[in-house]
């Protein structure tokens, strides 16, 4: 109950109203695929209301359609105990598309901003415990991030709201997190946020990817979690996913089925997206973690291979491997001295055109 009185204390600012955001509302403001290199500074400052003006339409652009298979991954490897691998080349990686070995045609070190929506659960469950700790660890994040990135701030209850459209000004994030009030739904409609944010990038070029800081629960979504797994794998986002319940679970023994099963949907979602799941127990643990996460979408490997396999409309699973300069898997040593193989957290696979549908 102390701690839950600092967090909700830390927030100093009284409640002020949502901005809805309608579930049928088009994709957000892709900022680094819609704003110049150099952004104009904003039109107001930090703390005030953004009542922002859509940008002038472009001048108009030839369009060229080009039928193209070609598959990205972006790919973060590790040694066994976390820290990145870096200096890579194309030689070290193989693909293989449903166990079939690919050609690597496109490959780099990505060095592009940071293009990430913080998606945070707000709602008053466990007596608004969740919503304070999760806005406490959401400024903890903005830390992390330099200033070419890109951010957005959601939050969701039994509604979703956008909070703040992408932006490069951290401060006018974390103003709007301080202005959070006090959550007004028990509800919390995980899988429906998820969806609606995975739609809205699905224009936005270059690296993306969605922060999620939620208690893994679901209580009145109207999307199940199949068609969230199964939106999942035609999209190209990255999830991270950091578990705000862990403490509550330890003091409960570990026995809460309906926990166990939350954490089992983060882990998943993180898993098949090349995310990864954090469920840190202590409010010290978040300054590794949210570095942790920023590390891993600043040093990702960016390949692309045209599949051999058929345009057959189903999902295909990818394989990574890494593999030393004679071709062998590669082992690093551990701080044991222990060699062991590194770690490759990339997405688990991708759904094929259907060459048949589109030829009618």
């Amino acid at each position: 109950m102390i701690l839950m009185a600092v967090l909700i204390a830390g927030l100093g600012v009284p409640p002020a109203a949502w901005r809805a955001f309608a579930q049928q509302e088009g994709p957000m403001t892709p900022g680094p695929a819609q704003q110049p290199e150099q952004p104009a500074p904003p039109t107001s400052a930090p703390g005030q209301s953004q009542n922002r003006q859509p940008p002038p339409p472009s001048s108009p652009q030839s369009v060229i359609s080009v039928n193209s298979s070609l598959v990205d991954v972006d790919a973060t490897v590790t040694d066994h105990d976390g820290n990145l691998v870096t200096g890579l080349k194309k030689e070290n990686f193989r693909v293989f598309d449903d166990g079939q070995p690919q050609q690597i045609t496109n490959f780099g070190p990505s060095d592009a901003p940071i293009t990430t929506v913080i998606l945070l659960e707000y709602s008053s469950t466990m007596w608004n415990y969740f919503a304070a700790r999760g806005a406490y660890w959401a400024q903890g994040f903005l830390r992390d991030l330099k200033p070419q990135d890109w951010v957005a701030l959601k939050t969701f209850d039994l509604n979703i709201h956008l909070v703040q459209d992408f932006t490069q000004d951290k401060r006018l994030v974390d103003d709007d997190i301080q202005q959070l009030g006090f959550p007004t739904f028990h509800e919390a409609v995980l899988f429906d946020a998820i969806y609606q944010t995975v739609d809205q990038l699905r224009d936005v070029k270059g690296k993306k990817s969605i922060v999620v800081i939620a208690s893994g629960y679901d209580t009145f979504s109207k999307h199940n979690l199949d068609q969230i797994l199964d939106r999942l794998k035609e999209s190209e986002v990255t999830i991270f996913c950091v578990g705000m319940g862990e403490q509550v679970d330890m003091y409960k023994m570990g026995n809460d089925i309906n926990y166990l099963q939350a954490k089992n949907q983060l882990t998943t979602f993180a898993r098949l997206t090349g995310g990864y799941a954090f469920f840190p127990v202590f409010d010290a643990d978040m300054s590794n973690v949210f570095n942790t996460v920023a590390q891993f979408l600043r040093f990702q490997y960016t390949l692309g291979f045209t599949p051999s396999t058929p345009q057959d409309g189903k999902y295909h699973k990818i394989t990574l491997q890494i593999v030393d300069d004679q071709g062998n898997p590669m082992l690093l040593r551990n701080k044991k001295g222990k060699k062991q193989k590194v770690e490759v957290y990339a997405r688990e696979g991708y759904v094929a055109p259907n060459a048949a549908a589109a030829g009618n």
